[in-house]
């Protein structure tokens, strides 16, 4: 099993300047190579107090400079918002300069906020996102981009500097409706899971992209990556209680930012599941919505998380876990000694783990 560290720059409640949160976290990025993680994750996001890494690849290229062996990983670019000619340059820019150790994970957004500072309408983004997905997966693995959509029109052009190697399995793209995972699977790429929804609901989805891909593909898909929170403290009520405590102010941020259950989703077309969960979110409250995230997280002592991320592998068969250590004004000296406590007696155990995909 391979292990990540990602980084979110969760700014929750603006509780410090953005440039001390970043001095902050930019030590914690230092770390991820020494404590011999395997790759370095970052996410974009604009406007809010959720995320304020506006340019994820500007991120990276600053980490792909200061490490030699980690690789780096979107999650995700949001494509929607960009130009995809210029983020196939971009990427196939910081692979180069890396050596080829790039992962490229992209989506199509969903927070109103992000949107409508962009000036893109939200009911245009699931085709905007599926013909900028498809010219950039064409581009790097041929060398040129070339598209004739609805919202992609780009005449046939070299991408320079050329892909430094092929990309197969190397994208991945978030998916969170079941809509948007049979269109993961057609495109051809792995999936980006991220643990919020009840398992059952996550592991029925995954089983129809895998039917779809296997069709549509004629060929087994990659293992998917997997995201979880991480909290580690030798003793398991300090760890349980600090967990929820920071977990809980990092995703009211996260509800805040997508407003979750707001009633808009319903009129917006492409959004229907958000649309769904709303009566969900608005039934059962915000309380018991972020307890619920809380605990499908990979927080205790070091067997504790062991047990947990290893359960999640045992669900969704994934060969590549992204731990973010970072959220909601968790201290820095806190989460930088959960850090090396998972490097010291977490990440050994995890990386001698044979992965397999699940029955």
């Amino acid at each position: 099993m391979r292990v990540g560290a990602s980084f979110l720059f969760n700014n929750a409640h603006n509780k410090v300047s953005d440039q001390e949160l970043y001095r902050d976290q930019l030590h914690l990025v230092d770390l991820v190579e020494p404590l011999g993680f395997d790759s370095v994750w970052g996410v974009e996001h604009h406007f809010t107090d959720y995320s304020i890494c506006p340019d994820i690849l500007q991120f990276l290229t600053w980490v792909a400079a200061r490490t030699e062996t980690v690789q780096l990983g979107t999650q995700v670019v949001v494509l929607p918002w960009h130009d995809p000619l210029r983020v196939a340059e971009q990427v196939s820019l910081i692979d180069t300069l890396s050596k080829g150790r790039f992962l490229l994970g992209f989506g199509r957004g969903a927070a109103r906020v992000e949107f409508d500072a962009f000036r893109i309408p939200m009911e245009e983004t699931r085709q905007r996102y599926l013909e900028s997905a498809e010219m950039i997966i064409q581009g790097l693995e041929q060398g040129y981009c070339e598209y004739a959509g609805e919202f992609v029109q780009q005449p046939r052009v070299p991408i320079r500097p050329a892909p430094y190697k092929s990309w197969k399995n190397r994208i991945y793209s978030a998916a969170v409706s079941p809509e948007s995972m049979a269109m993961v699977a057609k495109l051809g790429v792995g999936m980006l899971v991220n643990p919020i929804k009840p398992w059952d609901q996550t592991l029925a989805e995954l089983d129809d992209y895998r039917s779809v891909y296997r069709e549509i593909q004629s060929e087994e898909p990659p293992p998917p990556i997997a995201t979880t929170y991480a909290y580690v403290h030798a003793d398991a009520d300090q760890a349980r209680e600090t967990a929820y405590r920071y977990l809980s102010d990092y995703y009211r941020s996260a509800m805040r930012h997508y407003e979750f259950g707001g009633a808009h989703f319903k009129k917006i077309k492409g959004y229907e599941f958000y649309g769904k969960q709303t009566d969900t979110y608005q039934k059962v409250g915000e309380d018991r919505v972020v307890k619920y995230f809380a605990d499908l997280q990979a927080w205790g002592t070091p067997d504790q998380v062991i047990e947990k991320v290893l359960d999640i592998q045992s669900k969704i068969g994934y060969e590549h876990v992204n731990v973010n250590f970072a959220f909601g004004h968790l201290p820095t000296s806190a989460v930088e000694a959960s850090m090396r406590l998972f490097a010291d007696e977490v990440l050994p155990a995890l990386k001698q783990v044979k992965v397999s995909l699940p029955a």
